[in-house]
């Protein structure tokens, strides 16, 4: 299976036309990091093929959901951003990284 890039997550998402109020889709990622860190600090089991449920693995996934549903909203194409964040991070940090995801 060739890998999902992050503008064909984006545009399966915005597929779904899920509900787009700011509102409460900020209450939504704050819930899901909420249940994140619950995940982090309570649940040392990973996930299986067969059990996701209440793993850090199913929350890091809701977690990325809404932000691109969020991203969706504001119309931002996440790829076109992330590699420019990455040079910032790379500068900043002076890690000798380079961000080339080709």
């Amino acid at each position: 299976m060739q890998g999902i890039t992050l503008r064909y997550l984006q545009e399966y998402i915005k597929s779904k036309n899920i509900n787009t109020n700011k509102e409460m889709l900020l209450a939504k990622l704050t819930e899901e990091v909420g249940e994140l860190t619950s995940a982090i600090l309570h649940n040392p089991d990973r996930a299986t093929e067969t059990n996701i449920k209440g793993t850090i693995e199913e929350e890091i996934c809701d977690v990325i959901s809404v932000c691109l549903i969020i991203a969706n909203v504001y119309d931002i194409d996440v790829e076109k951003w992330i590699p420019i964040k990455e040079n910032i991070h790379n500068e900043k940090w002076k890690n000798n990284v380079v961000f080339d995801p080709k």
